[in-house]
């Protein structure tokens, strides 16, 4: 019976998971950084510890400060979100070693499949497709992976073996690029992972990412939730989410075969817990096995809106040894979720990161709709983690109900402090060939453009300037006094209407 949980996290994924744990009645424990002294998921938790500077290498990606904060605070599980620590087998096993459960998968099935070069040679192993690249399960050389580029074939990316996210990725056209793109490659990856360890993938053109969620317990049940599309992506990175998919929405038996070979990765390995398995599906319907991420996908509520499984409680359940609170025949996709990422980034400006104090944050709200974040006014977007403030998820009885709900929640929604990527959305949700569900994965960067937003000259700017602050000295300059007698206008009358009735 799990008492105390520790969130190894921090932003709207650490809400998140406070949140589930506080439904099952859970006390939680949050940890931070000094960046994050003030932030969402430091007040909402039951204790808060300080574990060390902004940097990530200095406080969350520490595990020996993160394990020291669980001893202190006699918490007897960790949750470890998504990025930072989740896919590191040193801390589940260094967790396990401490006598804490760890909610997640096994260590060794985060080594067989959290790192991508690994869990290639397993999926190959076990007859699941998988894209051409680098074979083995080995580290290569920056003059191995040169030797063996040409044999793979251009355009090809070069991707880090742990992590996710798009970093540690580059897309390479030619051999004369590849070298550069490897050094900037490692150089990412070390940053972001503590792992500088990459590898090859052919570059499939106009391809969809399409992801299978996946739930397995230690009673030897592995179920799949269906799909999620995420070819909507810009340099590798998702930025907005579905469920169902478009093309597998009228192909039950595709569903069922991909869902499949979903189910039974993760029994190759063993693997306990939430997961997921990627897949790049191509202009012919086949599917190639992509990754696995074995941890919480940012993108897991479309899934949870139209199962109607907490993927959360259900991580929690698996990791109290309980058995799944549903069998695959009980799982049935009920409408249609689309969630957009809302980041500090400037689409105006190539998506610059934008940071700074945010003044005002107006969540939309309303039926259908539902929120993920990690911000407040007063927050302070620092330029040590991700961008990601928050998600936004809309539900439809169908897709087109779906779009314009989502069409409505961000009308809604206001940001005052920082850009957002809330004008992005908008403009996206209103493409023909976004509408009609014409998607891959070179979507965003061949089919799609950010117009610039045209920006008013000085003499404009300075007469809206100058008009604002007259109004601004108008209001200021109204004083209402109070009235003569010792009781308001309201009371007054009526007390004048009982008399003289």
């Amino acid at each position: 019976m799990l008492q105390k949980v520790l969130i190894a996290n921090r932003g709207e994924v650490a809400v998140r998971v406070l949140r589930a744990c506080r439904e099952l009645g859970i006390q939680t424990v949050a940890v931070f950084s000094e960046a994050d002294r003030h932030a969402m998921h430091v007040y909402y938790a039951d204790e808060a510890y300080p574990i060390g500077a902004a940097p990530p290498r200095e406080s969350y990606l520490d595990i020996d400060k993160v394990l020291a904060v669980a001893k202190e605070s006699n918490a007897d599980a960790i949750h470890p979100g998504y990025g930072f620590l989740a896919e590191r087998q040193e801390f589940a096993q260094a967790c396990f070693d401490a006598g804490l459960v760890f909610i997640g998968p096994k260590p060794s099935a985060i080594g067989a499949m959290g790192d991508k070069i690994v869990a290639r040679a397993t999926m190959t192993r076990a007859g699941v497709p998988v894209v051409p690249g680098t074979e083995g399960d080995g580290n290569l050389s920056d003059d191995e992976i040169m030797a063996v580029a040409p044999s793979i074939g251009f355009p090809l990316l070069v991707k880090a073996s742990a992590g996710g996210g798009g970093k540690g990725m580059r897309h390479v056209e030619s051999l004369d690029s590849l070298s550069s793109a490897l050094r900037a490659a490692r150089r990412e990856a070390e940053s972001a992972f503590g792992d500088g360890n990459v590898y090859l993938e052919k570059l499939i053109t106009g391809a969809r990412h399409i992801e299978i969620q996946i739930l397995a317990d230690t009673h030897g049940n592995v179920i799949h939730l269906g799909e999620r599309e995420c070819s909507i992506q810009r340099r590798h990175q998702k930025l907005l989410e579905e469920a169902p998919s478009v093309v597998l929405a009228d192909d039950k038996a595709m569903r069922k075969e991909m869902g499949e070979v979903a189910c039974r990765a993760a029994a190759t390995v063993d693997y306990v817990n939430a997961g997921t398995v990627e897949f790049l599906v191509d202009e012919d319907k086949n599917f190639f096995f992509l990754e696995m991420n074995t941890r919480l996908q940012v993108e897991h509520p479309v899934t949870e809106i139209v199962t109607g499984v907490d993927i959360v409680k259900e991580q929690i359940r698996i990791a109290r040894g309980r058995k799944l609170s549903r069998t695959q025949s009980e799982i049935a996709l009920k409408g249609w979720a689309i969630e957009c990422r809302i980041n500090a980034e400037d689409p105006d400006q190539d998506f610059m990161p934008s940071i700074g104090t945010i003044s005002t944050s107006m969540l939309p709200t309303g039926p259908g709709v539902r929120v993920d974040t990690g911000v407040h006014p007063g927050y302070i977007v620092s330029p040590y983690y991700d961008s990601l403030l928050s998600k936004v998820i809309c539900w439809g009885e169908t897709r087109g109900e779906a779009l314009l709900r989502m069409r409505r929640a961000l009308e809604e929604y206001r940001v005052v402090g920082v850009k957002t990527t809330i004008p992005f959305h908008q403009k996206l949700l209103d493409s023909h060939r976004f509408m009609a569900g014409q998607l891959n994965t070179s979507f965003l960067d061949n089919d799609f453009r950010v117009e610039e937003r045209v920006q008013p000259d000085s003499e404009t700017a300075a007469v809206f300037a100058t008009l604002a602050a007259h109004r601004s000295q108008q209001l200021a300059a109204r004083v209402v006094q109070r009235g003569e007698r010792d009781t308001s206008n309201w009371k007054w009358f009526g007390r004048w209407e009982r008399m003289h009735r």
